[in-house]
């Protein structure tokens, strides 16, 4: 079925970045031959630098919240497992590095919010995070970034729990396959958020558009 969104305050909003670091977006990057081709296919990049601008001047909040750890990785467990494995052994996200820093093209400005201490899935779970946004009433949020169906699910999930109201930005996300992206978005998402491109959210936050739909699934 179909939801009504209720409109949304840009001032009580935020745009939530995940993980725009050169490790995965740029070429050299330790992960980046992994999410390049959805990379390409969506656009994400292009779109995310759009929608932040446009977010920016119609006056949200712009969030990131990079990974990072220390040089070996003493943050988590000792035998890793799953994906954090495969971050310990491609030697992604270490602490001043070059892979660790957010793209250029995203960096952050005056005004907006760097969130630190991220060394898992989720945004909320070893940071600050639902503090800040409460602090300066963000009740929405908008989600894009890496991947698809790890990081930013797992923040999605959280957000969704906690009372917001979650937006994912179905052209501003990739994950290492297609399958993977696509599945997550077309059966995991609307149960969660509203899935909407950053075209369809950029005109509503700037009022070009009242209201924004989402699909929400009622299956249990």
């Amino acid at each position: 079925m179909t939801a009504a969104s209720p409109a949304i305050d840009p001032s009580h909003t935020a745009v939530v970045l995940i993980e725009y670091q050169n490790d995965f977006t740029s070429d050299g990057g330790t992960l980046h031959a992994a999410v390049a081709p959805v990379m390409e296919s969506t656009g994400m990049l292009e779109n995310t630098v759009e929608l932040v601008e446009k977010a920016r001047a119609a006056g949200a909040t712009i969030v990131h919240t990079p990974i990072s750890f220390a040089p070996g990785y003493g943050e988590i467990s000792d035998r890793p497992y799953g994906i954090l494995a495969g971050v310990v052994d491609s030697n992604s996200f270490v602490k001043g590095t070059w892979g660790a820093e957010i793209i250029k093209d995203l960096e952050p400005q005056d005004g907006d919010i760097l969130i630190e201490g991220k060394r898992g899935f989720d945004a909320f779970a070893s940071t600050n995070l639902d503090f800040i946004l409460r602090s300066k009433g963000i009740t929405t949020m908008a989600l894009g970034g890496f991947l698809t169906n790890f990081c930013v699910e797992s923040t999605m999930r959280t957000g969704y729990e906690k009372g917001y109201q979650v937006y994912t930005l179905t052209d501003c996300l990739a994950a290492t396959s297609e399958a993977e992206h696509e599945n997550a978005i077309a059966n995991d998402y609307p149960m969660f958020s509203r899935p909407v491109t950053s075209t369809e959210f950029a005109a509503a936050l700037t009022g070009e558009q009242a209201t924004l739909s989402g699909s929400s699934r009622a299956e249990y």
